[in-house]
């Protein structure tokens, strides 16, 4: 295991081996940061004296059995060489974990929760793991859950250490399941003219019938539709959708990939802004929408209208006060490391501190 220091003050563990994990715990000063492949500023960069705790070079697939669609990696392991183990065998992860192209890992991706627009239709991250391993603050290794896609034995304990930003432990081995890849992808955009319009729109949207993959809509009220499966059907199913409004766009084949990805993987996203991951409900949208009209700030609102990205170019003071003025929280994602919650978000709940306590009594994590 090699360590490095910076600027004399931070401490930086790269342990290659579970083994090493559980020695890099016992030695570390406190508090611990847990960085995965670091693409997430704000959670991975320390703004306190301690060691942080570099994954990546803990990494590797430890079993694939695309009979039974799940695998097994090490939290270090890039979602890049996931993807393309997975596409050589016609499977993927359809909750769209964000980031890949940029070199974030599956351990990073679990610890912050993240998802992409996928989700809408297949559920977020949590709802993939089928086990995982971790690393206590005493260096003890503890497991949960099963390598079987159905698992009925008590509590799904391993499912809390999903958003838990590495404050409940060090996240070393997981086991997730998969689907099986789709034929083809189709999108059907409309441009609704305002975001009162488009939120209006999404709501009626969330009521079809048809099986919308994703669902995603943006402050100029331009909503998008995602459809998948079999070419035979597809282009049926995207006639039918484009019927529920004048004006509608179909968009298919390199395009419409190209479109998604820039959206799951921030391409949107000015260099030198903040990102903000805000959970809320369709009916605030406007309104939020209006308290961050006039800042420099890009706005996308994914899942149904259930999950806001923001970017932000101002202070984390000025958003911070935006959302507890109504009421919602947010994760900083992309930003300085001050604080990872904002609005409401900094409220610290009971059940977390909680298992915070179980998990990790002596605090050797960093705090909630």
């Amino acid at each position: 295991m090699s360590a490095v220091f910076k600027s004399g003050l931070e401490k930086v563990l790269e342990p290659k081996s579970v083994r090493e994990v559980q020695e890099a715990v016992n030695i570390a000063s406190t508090p611990m940061l847990i960085r995965g492949g670091g693409t997430k500023t704000a959670l991975s960069t320390s703004s306190a004296n301690g060691t942080v705790i570099d994954l990546s070079n803990l990494s590797g697939i430890l079993e694939y059995r695309p009979e039974e669609f799940i695998f097994t990696a090490l939290s270090g392991t890039s979602l890049k060489d996931i993807t393309e183990m997975l596409v050589e065998n016609g499977q993927w992860l359809p909750f769209d974990p964000p980031m890949a192209n940029i070199g974030s890992t599956i351990g990073g991706t679990l610890a912050t929760g993240l998802s992409g627009p996928g989700c809408y239709r297949f559920g977020g991250a949590r709802d993939f793991v089928l086990g995982l391993e971790w690393v206590s603050g005493a260096g003890e290794i503890i497991s949960g859950g099963a390598k079987v896609v159905k698992n009925v034995a008590g509590f799904d304990f391993p499912k809390l250490m999903i958003g838990s930003l590495g404050r409940f432990g060090i996240i070393s081995e997981i086991t997730l399941k998969v689907f099986p890849n789709m034929n083809s992808f189709g999108t059907v955009e409309w441009d609704c003219g305002d975001i009162d319009d488009a939120v209006d729109f999404v709501k009626e949207m969330t009521r079809t019938p048809i099986d919308l993959f994703a669902l995603d809509l943006e402050s100029n009220g331009i909503v998008r539709a995602r459809l998948g499966g079999l070419s035979t059907t597809l282009n049926n199913r995207l006639e039918r959708l484009s019927e529920y409004r004048d004006g509608a766009k179909i968009i298919l084949g390199d395009v419409e990939l190209d479109l998604w990805e820039h959206i799951r993987e921030f391409l949107w996203l000015p260099d030198d802004y903040s990102l903000i991951k805000v959970p809320i409900m369709p009916n605030l949208i406007p309104q939020l929408d209006k308290c961050l009209t006039n800042s420099k700030s890009h706005r996308k609102y994914s899942v149904g209208g259930n999950v806001a990205w923001i970017g932000w170019s101002g202070t984390t003071q000025e958003i911070d006060t935006i959302l507890s003025g109504l009421g919602l929280g947010g994760l900083l994602i992309i930003g300085s490391p001050e604080t990872p919650w904002l609005g409401t978000s900094s409220t610290i709940s009971i059940f977390a501190d909680k298992v915070k306590s179980a998990f990790d009594p002596e605090g050797r994590f960093l705090p909630l």
